[in-house]
């Protein structure tokens, strides 16, 4: 379009507007050379997306257009437009949310594959760009985490929004330096996507979960459970009733009125375990087998062994009798004396129905 067409357009906006007896509002394009106002003759001035008079306030025109060059503005110019783009939108599943150039370019500017020579040198450019971009080795350890969410979230069909939870999820974890030991980076990532379909509403099971992971179950469930309760994240427990379903495993060596006795203690333990953050790095089944154990000890007739717990609660997740042992015993120690400072009343209200 030549510029005498604009000013042609720009006059015809003008004069629609002058037409109008109820305001008078000049075009988007005539914003920038309307110098005074039109009710009072003031200055406008131009401080943001508004052109605002600067006596009497009138707003003038309002830039309801996005003028800043968009991924059209530097797409391939060949018609076919099959080329490499030169830009791309940020990701929030990179470690600097891609704002830095990613190699993987195959052909040149004009859509031509390249040489081997230079696919050589596009390589060692990538590896070098790797290494200015990932400081050190914790960020390329995220940076492989942020594609196994990627990568889960497609197995799982996971909106993206999910994804970038995940993503954040993620971040948080590295800030409190949670992974290492027994708690790896796979198992990391696989329990935030978790914690982040749940805290969607996009119910996707544990298991799901681990058979697309790299990580086994128990570490998955585990991860979950750690990033809730060491970061500042807000998520819901994957397993909300653990203690219902070790319980429910029970039926043959309990009765009813025991099984509701273990019930409502052994939320209030499971409480304790989460609010003190005891056994982070364990899942929340192992937990609960905890709990029902410590429940048993505080109740007058003792009917549980350790053995008989760990069966029940690995009917669900892999649980070790040593998880059950060390955990119960931390979690009555402090138990026994929260339930001691609280009237009896106070878990009544903890017993969920079936």
């Amino acid at each position: 379009m030549s510029s005498r067409e604009i000013i042609e357009l720009e006059d015809s906006g003008e004069q629609d507007a002058t037409e109008s007896d109820d305001a008078v509002v000049v075009d988007v394009r005539g914003a920038e050379w309307q110098a005074t106002c039109p009710e009072c003759g003031g200055r406008v001035r131009k401080p943001d997306h508004e052109s605002v008079c600067a006596d009497c306030g009138l707003v003038v025109s309002i830039e309801t257009l996005d003028r800043t060059p968009t991924l059209v503005d530097h797409a391939p110019d060949n018609r076919s437009r099959n080329g490499e783009w030169s830009c791309e939108p940020t990701n929030q599943l990179r470690v600097d949310k891609g704002l830095h150039t990613t190699f993987f370019l195959n052909t040149d500017g004009k859509g031509n594959q390249l040489s081997s020579e230079r696919k050589d040198r596009m390589e060692r450019l990538r590896r070098r760009h790797k290494r200015f971009t990932m400081h050190d080795k914790r960020d390329q350890r995220l940076n492989e985490g942020m594609r196994d969410i990627g990568m889960l979230g497609a197995n799982l069909a996971l909106p993206e929004h999910v994804q970038t939870d995940a993503g954040r999820y993620l971040k948080a974890a590295k800030r409190e330096r949670l992974p290492g030991g027994r708690m790896p980076w796979e198992g990391l990532a696989a329990g935030a996507v978790l914690l982040a379909a749940r805290n969607a509403g996009i119910e996707r099971t544990p298991t799901d979960v681990a058979r697309h992971a790299k990580a086994s179950l128990d570490r998955v469930c585990a991860g979950a459970r750690k990033v809730r309760l060491e970061t500042d994240v807000d998520a819901p427990p994957v397993r909300d009733r653990a203690v219902d379903r070790v319980v429910a495993a029970l039926d043959d060596v309990v009765d009813v009125e025991a099984a509701i006795e273990l019930v409502r203690v052994g939320e209030r333990l499971l409480d304790v375990a989460d609010s003190e953050a005891i056994g982070s790095g364990t899942h929340r089944m192992a937990m609960a087998g905890a709990a029902v154990y410590a429940a048993d000890r505080l109740t007058p007739n003792k009917h549980l062994t350790q053995a008989e717990v760990v069966e029940a609660a690995s009917t669900v997740v892999p649980t070790s009798q040593y998880q059950i042992r060390n955990y119960s015993r931390e979690v009555h120690d402090i138990g026994q004396a929260r339930l001691a400072a609280e009237p009896e009343d106070a878990v009544t209200g903890l017993v969920q129905a079936d």
